[in-house]
């Protein structure tokens, strides 16, 4: 991608909750879940959701689960560890962003916008934070077992949110219980719905969405950690087109 195509960049990352006193303005890390179901076969799928048409960041598109990374998010404990090349990949250029932060943050989104655990039984040690605790109460612990760092974007600047996001892959057989049933999502998002990757850019995507499903699309059947993460990074001075650890490259 240019660097024109790069300035059209807008992070698909839904809106980031109840107001707080803060610059909406200024970046944020945020996170976002890709799920793909029957990756191997002839039909495979990706979950997706409508934000509301008054929304003040990207309304009426189709987008991942996901939105910004909480304070909260620092410390949750995990059932298992995230993926070694994912974590030194999203380590590379990274500032504050703490990995394990970024990949709670995907998790509570998803279970937020959608009602879906990736999770695995097990109590939760000690008290969970507030925006925690329905995920808690489920018996699950988070479980990045298979997330896999994809993509990462961040939003230009003069938007009215800016984004750091990065995108996380996973097999929607990895979710505890029924993938089909999205009887506890909060509405943030509308029209949940398991899309037919061939079908998905029929829908009304933000660009930076069409994107990525690109990029999935082109590696399937595999769902595993990508030769090199493509990173969009947008600032003041100039909008480049990256890629995070390239074969022979530093991390």
């Amino acid at each position: 991608m240019g660097a024109a195509d790069a300035r059209l960049l807008i992070a698909a990352t839904p809106d980031e909750g109840p107001a707080m006193a803060l610059d909406k303005s200024a970046l944020r890390d945020a996170a976002t879940l890709i799920l793909v179901r029957d990756a191997g076969g002839p039909t495979p799928q990706v979950l997706m959701g409508q934000r509301g048409r008054n929304a003040a960041f990207m309304p009426g598109k189709f987008v991942f689960p996901g939105g910004a990374v909480d304070p909260t998010d620092t410390g949750i404990p995990m059932a298992r560890a995230i993926n070694g090349l994912c974590r030194a990949r999203l380590t590379q250029a990274a500032g504050r962003a703490e990995p394990l932060a970024l990949v709670a943050a995907a998790i509570r989104e998803l279970w937020e916008e959608t009602g879906l655990i990736l999770g695995q039984p097990h109590r939760w040690p000690g008290t969970p934070p507030e925006n925690w605790r329905s995920f808690a109460e489920t018996g699950h612990l988070p479980a990045p077992t298979g997330m896999r760092f994809v993509f990462r974007a961040i939003t230009p600047p003069g938007r009215p949110r800016r984004f750091d996001a990065r995108f996380f892959l996973a097999d929607a057989a990895r979710i505890a219980g029924d993938p089909d049933d999205f009887s506890r999502a909060s509405d943030e998002l509308s029209h949940l719905q398991w899309i037919p990757l061939a079908k998905a850019r029929s829908f009304d995507l933000p660009f930076i969405t069409e994107v990525v499903l690109a990029e999935v699309a082109a590696r399937l059947p595999a769902l595993d950690a990508p030769p090199s993460v493509p990173f969009f990074q947008n600032n003041d001075e100039e909008s480049l087109f990256r890629r995070l650890g390239r074969a022979g490259a530093p991390l």
